[in-house]
């Protein structure tokens, strides 16, 4: 197998992370990492992720403007299998109703009807994809989320359970500076809370769960790898909000873990799957990660 040493050495890394990452309080505890290959043209680059509700199927999107989905097998607890199902271009999605240029895909919601919702980082704009084409199009944008720092734009992207959506910037311009929790109700955006920032650390990836708490991806990276770090706050409680750490991993314990799904397994516990961004870098992989928060839900 190519990269056999590299890869070992990593799977060890991830072992000692996932002991790191749960050292600070009884949180989320890691269950299982796989390497996702697929013999596919403009295969990888992910950094939305949507898992069904029973964890057996995904969604994701890649930089490069695509949309794909997976089926899964799994033994127990772990990954064991993931079979592409579907490789399609955003904007022969959209029916050519976007913006001519569609990559740069960075967070993705999906609404109980189906409708794909994606934010781009680059040019800000949140597209919306509804199971018909012909309606496609692009939100309204609050003029605070179309002035942000370069390539540092709206990389977070989740639905709640009334179909409300929320974004955050990945930087906030300052480092002592919290974020902006932005929530999005036709036809007007109200920023609702911020999410105190950490220096070593950038929000990348959101979603909600099914208990009704905002999860938050943060990624940080020194210069020699990756590491990852979760967080859940309750955004219509308002004010800046420091919210609960629930993992925190080890420099290259993962990959660059962008795109978080956060669903109920059949134990009733919280499952948080995560998706990695190769960068289309042959020395990056894209790693799918998930842990879980042992007690069930009530």
């Amino acid at each position: 197998m190519r990269f056999g040493p590299a890869r070992a050495l990593i799977a060890a890394l991830a072992t000692i992370g996932a002991t790191t990452a749960t050292a600070d309080g009884p949180k989320a505890r890691f269950l299982s990492h796989y390497t996702w290959e697929a013999d596919a043209d403009g295969f990888g680059g992910l950094s939305g992720l949507e898992m069904s509700d029973d964890g057996m199927a995904l969604t994701a999107i890649s930089d490069r403007g695509l949309i794909l989905t997976a089926d899964l097998t799994r033994e127990g607890d772990r990954i064991t299998g993931v079979t592409l199902t579907g490789m399609d271009e955003i904007a022969t999605r959209a029916a050519g109703r976007l913006p001519d240029d569609t990559r740069d895909a960075e967070g993705l919601a999906i609404a109980p009807d189906g409708t794909i919702f994606i934010s781009y980082e680059g040019e800000p704009m949140i597209a919306r994809l509804p199971p018909a084409p012909e309606a496609a199009g692009t939100l309204p944008l609050h003029p605070e989320l179309q002035v942000v720092q370069h390539n540092s734009g709206m990389e977070a992207l989740a639905i709640d359970g009334e179909g409300r959506l929320f974004t955050l910037p990945e930087r906030s311009g300052e480092y002592g500076r919290p974020f902006p929790v932005w929530m999005f109700t036709a036809p007007r955006w109200q920023m609702v809370a911020r999410l105190e920032r950490h220096p070593d650390y950038l929000p990348v990836g959101a979603d909600f769960g099914p208990d009704g708490w905002l999860y938050i991806l943060e990624r940080g990276f020194n210069g020699i790898g990756f590491r990852s770090r979760l967080r859940r706050i309750e955004p219509l409680k308002g004010g800046i909000q420091a919210g609960e750490v629930l993992m925190s991993s080890a420099i290259l314990a993962h990959d660059n873990l962008e795109g978080i799904s956060v669903w109920r397994d059949g134990e009733g516990r919280i499952r948080l799957s995560m998706i990695s961004d190769d960068n289309f870098r042959r020395l990056q992989r894209t790693e799918i990660v998930e842990y879980v928060i042992d007690k069930p839900l009530q």
